[in-house]
């Protein structure tokens, strides 16, 4: 997408997950036409992870692992995430095995989310006490080598492996760590890079405006927009809307809760040097 210059003549990149769960925002978005003084970039959670740590874009849809990790560089841009409170339907296990059959064998991870990843290791690890291999691959590295249990799936890939394989079995990560937790779980914020200068800035009150007026189009328009997307799986459209339906993207307090507890298992589990701050712009 095109923009127009701000005040500053700065062009300024914003970082969007170009997944079936966003559609509620990316559709309404790009309906609205260019954000001045913006671009947008679109990606899997992995490569926006990496363009916003190197710069390459100012605010991006990231991993909450990859905030975690380099929290000291972004702030959180408030009010905003990709949750679920409960079923997400999108990050899932499949397994030829019982989940508790899980030790010492191998487990494939998929290499689009951090988040995914490390949810799955305090899953199995700090809830279950299991001892897994991993390594990271492709689903056809999984299906096709019998000695390999598990893949973790996310995004689309997760829902078209739902419609094609029937025989896995399928363990929802964010429906475990509710029912474990009784907490919401928090995939992905919105990060800001601090040395970009724009809290307190019109170029983030302009883009602030624009994803509100985005997300409540989004979501008075769940029925159009799942109808839109449901093709890329394929699955059929009331499935679409149903999982649409279960995708959150309000950073309440309550999120928040979920958010700080899943950095305080990783630094108990020696995954992060320190426990994040969350601060917000």
């Amino acid at each position: 997408m095109d923009c127009n210059n701000n005040e500053s003549g700065r062009i300024f990149r914003l970082g969007v997950v170009n997944f079936i769960n966003t559609a509620p925002l990316l559709v309404p978005l790009n309906r609205q036409g260019p954000i001045k003084g913006w671009q947008i970039v679109e990606d899997t959670p992995a490569a926006l992870n990496s363009m916003l740590k190197k710069g390459e874009i100012d605010v991006g849809l990231i991993s909450s692992y990859a905030y975690g990790v380099d929290y000291k560089e972004y702030y959180v841009l408030k009010d905003y995430c990709i949750s679920a409170t409960g079923t997400v339907g999108s990050v899932v296990l499949y397994s030829r095995y019982p989940i508790y059959e899980l030790s010492d064998r191998t487990i494939c991870l998929t290499e689009q989310s951090a988040t995914s990843i490390n949810l799955l290791y305090i899953i199995l690890e700090f809830f279950n006490g299991l001892s897994p291999v991993y390594t990271k691959g492709k689903f056809a590295d999984f299906k096709d080598n019998r000695n390999v249990a598990a893949y973790l799936a996310i995004g689309d890939e997760a829902l078209r492996i739902k419609r094609m394989h029937h025989s896995y079995y399928a363990y929802d990560l964010a429906s475990i760590w509710y029912e474990t937790t009784s907490l919401p779980f928090v995939f992905a914020l919105w990060a800001v890079r601090r040395d970009a200068g724009l809290e307190d800035s019109l170029q983030l009150s302009i883009l602030k405006k624009r994803l509100d007026e985005a997300y409540m189009q989004g979501a008075g328009s769940l029925d159009e927009i799942s109808a839109m997307v449901a093709g890329r799986i394929p699955m059929p459209q009331v499935e679409c809307l149903q999982y649409l339906k279960g995708i959150e993207f309000d950073l309440s307090r309550l999120k928040i809760k979920g958010l700080t507890h899943f950095f305080k298992l990783l630094y108990q589990m020696g995954k992060l040097s320190d426990i994040p701050e969350i601060i917000q712009v």
